[in-house]
């Protein structure tokens, strides 16, 4: 397995946010090409959400979730079942060195996984290996130095500045979506049309739900461990942060945009 440290770690507020995610939201570009009879590998599939719904679409083509900890993998299998997915499988693996056969899936795709990697080009690399020819590449990456909030509030200002020296302190690109097409260029993909989409909170009940994650997740998550490691910040402040984080997702002209790139590549046949 790699040895990349996932910058958010596995805490129940970081899974449950995670879960929230769907193949509409957070795939609206593949969508498309998810057709009956695809088979699919999903890598970094963490809980599973989005994973399922490609499940869902494909039938009766098979979908495989990929995922570093075991811990996540059995919650997304748990999901599976629920939804009776039977075409649906979920195990770990490491994005560097997939187990699986070269020319194996019709769309090979990631969700916010790149921007936590140390070579984000040597997984891109990897998916290219196990996707068929004619096959496609999809990736959809959040670019954190991009993302824009309003009113001003100095809780989000170190929030953001402490995550940016968490995930570099870890080797890895926060602004990644800004990178994304160069890292496909580099991994010697083709055909790649270049997309962007937003997320946005600024409605009721999307905005303080959205705030009352983070504030979680500042406090309890590997966001905090690592921030006060490091020496970032210690509970004191990481306790302020998260009340100005509640405190701006209460105020009703709270808004805020999160950007993401995304690529589609076809496989050379």
């Amino acid at each position: 397995m790699s040895e990349d440290v996932y910058s958010h770690g596995h805490h129940e507020s970081v899974i449950n946010s995670h879960a929230l995610r769907t193949a509409r939201d957070s795939a609206a570009y593949l969508l498309p090409h998810l057709l009956p009879g695809c088979d699919v590998l999903d890598v970094g599939s963490g809980p599973g959400s989005i994973t399922a719904d490609f499940a869902e679409l494909v039938a009766p083509g098979n979908v495989t979730g990929v995922d570093r900890e075991a811990d996540v993998v059995a919650h997304a299998t748990e999901l599976a079942a629920r939804r009776g997915l039977g075409n649906l499988s979920f195990r770990s693996g490491d994005v560097y060195n997939l187990d699986v056969g070269d020319d194996t899936f019709d769309i090979v795709h990631a969700h916010q996984i790149l921007h936590h990697l140390a070579d984000p080009v040597a997984a891109m690399r990897e998916m290219r290996r196990v996707a068929k020819p004619g096959g496609l590449i999809a990736a959809r990456e959040g670019d954190y130095g991009a993302m824009r909030w309003f009113p001003e509030a100095a809780a989000l200002d170190q929030w953001m500045d402490i995550y940016q020296k968490i995930a570099r302190g870890n080797g890895a690109e926060p602004n990644a979506g800004r990178r994304l097409l160069s890292w496909a260029n580099q991994a010697g993909l083709t055909g790649i049309i270049p997309s962007a989409t937003t997320w946005v909170y600024a409605s009721e009940p999307d905005r303080p739900q959205f705030a009352d994650s983070w504030a979680e997740r500042i406090v309890h998550s590997s966001y905090g461990t690592q921030a006060i490691e490091r020496g970032l910040a210690d509970s004191s402040e990481l306790q302020n942060m998260a009340e100005g984080f509640r405190a701006w997702g209460a105020n009703p002209d709270g808004w805020f945009v999160m950007i993401h790139a995304e690529i589609l590549a076809w496989v050379d046949g």
